[in-house]
């Protein structure tokens, strides 16, 4: 069997190569033998760090070749369908799902969070397109009403993130700073936002009284150097001493950092879904309704928004010092809640290759 997968990858943004890296895993463990594809914005990497294929994602010829020779289309996961970085989202990602399905080939919709889905035209593109699907996975109930509100009859399931799968059990990093710690540390992963209120203020003087407990500060850039700047200037505004890891670090040495921590406050969601699959609690820092439905899953605390001014320094260090007086309570409680979604992850693919493999089987025109 063979499929393409198209998504927001080869950017070295560690939380779509984290969901990438899932799904091309857990593909794997059903699967052994099957041949993917990805639409990449870097190929001759993604080939290198995921022993896959991978072709172009802005090369039309390419992409059109890798679909005819497949056996369907995975759109996903992460969060595809939305027009709030762009107005082009959209039609990109609709565009590769309709080329797909003019070519005959079948298209599974793979955890992904929807919205915000604003413009008139956007609506209408994600309708006609998402109705015409053989199968639709969205990771969080929003996202399904959303459908739902903009005239999607095709009905979907609601699973988990794919991230939510992995064992990071076996995975470790080399960042020497973190192995000479005599003392318990705290990651953090921010990143920048356009807006008037002063967050990244409030997180450096919560950083401050953390390090004045006894803490350890380590930044851990979630997407190269646009998060690398973000952590500096925020560091910056700190009177304390702090760390930075790596930005160009692997995505499962950033997931073993994380999960050495005593306790991650966190903007980027991908973050907070490698302190969740560690069972290490994390202080959400919210951006998006993303990052609140992720931490209403897990159970965990939400400070508040970039956005607003509803709260402050002292309202941060109070979740974080909460967190970190009942740690091995939260963790207990989080691992209850993350092991069943991460058993419900793994079935994912099961779900996307029972659709394409049911699709292969009316076509005796397949050449795999």
């Amino acid at each position: 069997m063979h499929i393409v997968v198209s998504g927001y990858y080869g950017f070295g943004n560690v939380g779509d190569e984290a969901i990438l890296f899932s799904i091309i895993e857990q593909l794997r463990m059903v699967e052994p033998t099957i041949k993917i594809t990805i639409l990449s914005n870097n190929p001759e990497e993604t080939k290198r760090t995921y022993q896959v294929n991978a072709v172009n994602r802005r090369k039309i010829t390419e992409i059109s070749q890798a679909l005819r020779e497949s056996d369907g289309l995975i759109s996903g996961g992460g969060s595809l369908l939305q027009d709030k970085t762009g107005m082009l989202t959209i039609p990109y990602y609709t565009g590769i799902i309709k080329l797909a399905k003019w070519l005959q080939k079948p298209v599974f919709i793979y955890a992904q969070g929807m919205g915000p889905i604003n413009g008139i035209l956007s609506k209408w593109l994600v309708k006609y397109t998402l109705n015409n699907v053989e199968q639709i996975t969205v990771r969080d109930e929003a996202s399904q009403h959303l459908l739902t509100k903009i005239g999607i009859k095709h009905a979907s399931t609601i699973v988990p993130d794919p991230v939510l799968g992995l064992d990071s059990s076996s995975y470790d990093h080399q960042w020497e700073p973190a192995h000479r710690f005599t003392q318990k540390f705290i990651t953090v992963s921010v990143r920048d936002w356009p807006t008037n209120k002063p967050f990244t203020q409030k997180i450096a003087s919560t950083l401050d009284q953390l390090v004045q407990d006894g803490y350890a500060v380590v930044f851990v850039p979630m997407h190269g150097e646009k998060d690398e700047r973000k952590s500096q200037e925020t560091a910056e505004l700190m009177t304390e001493h702090s760390y930075i890891s790596p930005a160009n670090a692997s995505l499962q040495a950033k997931i073993a950092l994380i999960g050495e921590s005593n306790l991650l406050i966190g903007m980027r969601l991908h973050s907070l879904i490698f302190s969740a699959i560690n069972y290490t609690p994390f202080v959400a820092i919210s951006y998006d309704p993303k990052i609140d439905a992720f931490a209403s899953l897990c159970d965990q605390p939400v400070v508040g928004h970039v956005e607003e001014d509803n709260w402050d320094s002292q309202q941060l260090y109070h979740q974080t010092n909460h967190a970190l007086h009942n740690k091995e309570f939260k963790r207990m409680e989080l691992r209850k809640k993350v092991r069943t979604y991460q058993r419900e992850a793994r079935n994912t693919p099961e779900l996307a290759l029972a659709a394409f493999f049911g699709q292969r089987q009316k076509r005796p025109y397949s050449n795999v």
